[in-house]
């Protein structure tokens, strides 16, 4: 682990070359962010006094890079033994230097200890589809198996089933997956098949939400649409990602910290 600060640990990803490869290009067709959510973050005060907090990094969707969730560790690690003059001054650190890596405004959030009991999660929002008849589950994402009904409905399903692998490190990582739409009823079966398909998919959390929402547009056809990813913690740093094509539709995959 690093024993200094030291920014340049952030490894930045261009969203071009894996939003290529889902067909998305610009203007992009969602508007959205992807919701950080880190466990274990620690710094020193100016009298050497070690601090402790939860943060929560907003990155907006429309930024032109990522940064590799393993480097971010790293990076944060290194904050670990530097002293800061106040919890603000920290947190100022970190977005200046993750705006930097991501080329967009990052806004961070600090929870101090008293208010962490307030971080719980809530359930999902909708339905869930875990039990909807599966007759296969294809090798790969398989939009062709996404099937509707006529409709014009407002619906929000969920799973717990969800599982794709880090491009990286070859680590499985598991998600609840919420999808809210308006439109043609989407077939729960058909869905949940499509969805258990990226087990064994590499593409990090970003890429993997957006390449669902671009499917599912091209073959439901809602008149709107919303999907949301809340991936388990890996490392004291959990990502969710939200994607929306209507902008009065908000996320709750993560806590608002924001004091």
């Amino acid at each position: 682990m690093p024993e200094r600060y030291d920014a340049s640990l952030l490894f930045a990803m261009e969203r071009d070359e894996a939003r290529a490869a889902s067909g998305i290009a610009a203007p992009l067709p969602f508007t959205g962010h992807d919701a950080w959510t880190a466990w274990e973050l620690a710094w020193l005060d100016a009298s050497g006094r070690p601090q402790v907090a939860v943060g929560r990094f907003d990155v907006p969707a429309a930024s032109p890079r990522i940064v590799e969730s393993k480097s971010v560790k790293l990076y944060l690690a290194s904050l670990n033994q530097e002293r800061l003059e106040s919890r603000e001054a920290y947190a100022a650190t970190i977005a200046r230097d993750l705006s930097q890596a991501t080329g967009a405004d990052v806004r961070v959030a600090l929870a101090l200890p008293p208010a962490f009991g307030g971080l719980a999660r809530e359930p999902a929002d909708g339905a869930s589809i875990d039990a909807a008849p599966l007759a296969s589950i294809p090798d790969e994402p398989d939009p062709s198996r996404l099937a509707t009904t006529a409709w014009d409905g407002d619906e929000t399903l969920h799973t717990s089933l969800f599982r794709s692998v880090c491009p990286v490190t070859g680590q499985p990582d598991y998600a609840t997956v919420i999808v809210r739409y308006r439109g043609p009823r989407i077939e729960r079966g058909a869905l949940l098949a499509y969805l258990t398909g990226f087990r064994r998919h590499p593409g990090f959390h970003e890429s993997c939400v957006e390449r669902i929402f671009v499917d599912l547009l091209a073959a439901c056809r809602p008149h709107k649409l919303a999907v949301e990813a809340r991936f388990t913690r890996r490392g004291g740093i959990d990502i969710n990602p939200f994607r929306t094509s209507e902008s009065t539709w908000r996320a709750r995959s993560a806590p608002d910290v924001r004091q």
